[in-house]
């Protein structure tokens, strides 16, 4: 019974909890033996804490019992990403700078979830500073792939995706400027959305006007990852950026049938990335769920031109603004790919940052016309399978060398300019076992359709085999 607990969607455990057919504390020990179980193996949680997670089941019992309204996760068990602020407990931004930090308060997406009734049990791993696409950092080590011990879990929400997937908590948030969402959802098998900018206000930010790095929800399944976003989205006074939409409507009941969607598939992104044999043939049967599903398909892309050079600008930008200081104060604390990125955002001039705005306004332009044609945009959610976490990351993809940390995940990098939605949904799993990730891309604030639109797949696509663990 606690593992088949365990292994439910989220939807149907919050259910459960709401009609006292479990209690949030049955829940919390249920999630919190195979959390003593299976995290040794897979370090996705890097911080725990039963006794306040405990209290805080007891709580929502109680709430319950005296018939008092309760938010739409009440009971659920969740982890937030180590890059998230928790108030009381430690946040180390996978730093050793921060070993031993404990923030007085919640950041927001923290806050929302606790205030959605969601019960704290810890903190998920994360790469330095969430940078790169692969989970370790010399605090709590390497993220293991709860499909494949010793395989990679993607990143920076690596510890979130593979505590999903194995089942040591229903839902789960992360964050994405690159793919930090979409990537690890790939390779562990399960949904992650990249949502609209300020779909999900991001507060405290010392950066609250860029639109580059969001925060989003992930689960095991599409309606999963709706439910979390209606706890998540909505308007903040604070945050500029924020959507004045509220976010409760994401927790509608999703279609089953879209019918006459309009589908352009670009296995390769117009020509513009290598992928991967292994993952180009796991996803060729996903397009055709779609024909059998009564879609019209074309292979087409939207014109990506300039999406490298204004998403490597303005990264390096917000990374000179974030690290810099501590870079040139201190630069043995941190990694080289922080530093890199750093250095290379010092070097910008205020003639860099304009024509990357320009470029990236022409970008939005071509992108929204794109959408004018056709409903929804497929494209791969990564180019490479799990690689070994002894590799900091892949160096060469289907014969095509990579020249830095961040080229082997542009599948992702040339989508997050376009400010569009994107959800990651599991779409088959190799010969060998292995997760493939499909990326749905839709126009921008057309958040609601692209989980409409995944879920329509996954139901179609039916149920894929969960980790052997």
């Amino acid at each position: 019974m606690t593992d088949d607990l365990c292994l439910r969607p989220a939807t149907e455990l919050a259910a459960l909890v709401r009609t006292r057919q479990v209690s949030a504390r049955e829940l919390l020990e249920a999630h919190l033996a195979r959390i003593d179980r299976l995290n040794p193996g897979l370090t996705a949680l890097v911080t725990v804490d039963p006794e306040g997670a405990r209290a805080a089941a007891d709580v929502a019992d109680a709430t319950l019992a005296a018939g008092d309204p309760v938010g739409p996760l009440h009971g659920l068990p969740v982890a937030h990403k180590d890059t998230h602020v928790t108030g009381g407990m430690r946040t180390t931004w996978g730093s050793p700078v921060y070993r031993d930090h404990v923030p007085a308060r919640d950041e927001l997406v923290v806050d929302r979830l606790r205030r959605a009734g969601a019960i704290r049990v810890g903190k998920t791993n994360t790469p330095e500073f969430a940078a790169g696409s692969h989970t370790f950092n010399t605090l709590f080590g390497a993220t293991h792939n709860p499909y494949r011990h010793g395989l990679s879990a993607g990143g920076s929400s690596g510890g979130a995706a593979a505590a999903l997937a194995a089942g040591l908590v229903p839902l789960a948030e992360g964050s994405d400027m690159g793919g930090s969402l979409r990537n690890p959802a790939a390779f562990c098998g399960v949904a992650g959305l990249r949502p609209t900018p300020g779909r999900v206000p991001t507060w405290p930010s010392p950066m609250a006007w860029s639109q580059l790095s969001v925060q989003g929800p992930m689960g095991r399944t599409v309606a999963d990852v709706a439910l979390t976003l209606s706890a998540i989205a909505g308007p903040d006074p604070r945050v500029p950026i924020a959507l004045a939409e509220d976010g409760a409507g994401f927790a509608a009941a999703l279609p089953d049938e879209l019918p006459g969607l309009r589908v352009a598939w670009a296995p390769e992104l117009g020509g513009r990335i290598a992928v991967d044999a292994a993952v180009r043939d796991a996803l060729a049967p996903a397009v055709g769920v779609f024909e059998q599903l009564g879609a019209t398909v074309e292979e087409a892309c939207p014109d990506l031109s300039g999406a490298d050079d204004v998403f490597g600008t303005l990264r390096a930008w917000l990374f000179d603004a974030s690290f810099g200081e501590l870079v040139r104060r201190s630069p043995e604390l941190v990694k080289e790919a922080i530093r890199w990125n750093a250095e290379q955002g010092a070097r910008l001039t205020g003639a860099d940052l304009a024509r990357a705005e320009q470029q990236h306004t022409r970008l939005f332009e071509r992108v929204v016309e794109f959408f004018d044609r056709f409903d929804v945009l497929l494209a791969p959610t990564t180019q490479v399978l799990p690689f070994p976490v002894e590799q900091e990351y892949p160096t060469e993809i289907d014969g095509v060398e990579l020249t830095n940390y961040l080229e082997w995940m542009r599948s992702c990098t040339l989508i997050t300019p376009t400010g569009c939605p994107a959800l990651s949904v599991p779409a088959a799993l190799t010969p060998d076992g292995l997760p493939v990730g499909l990326q749905i891309i839709g126009p921008p604030r057309a958040d609601r359709r692209v989980l409409e639109i995944g879920h329509v797949f996954e139901q179609a696509r039916g149920p894929l085999p969960s980790p052997a663990l």
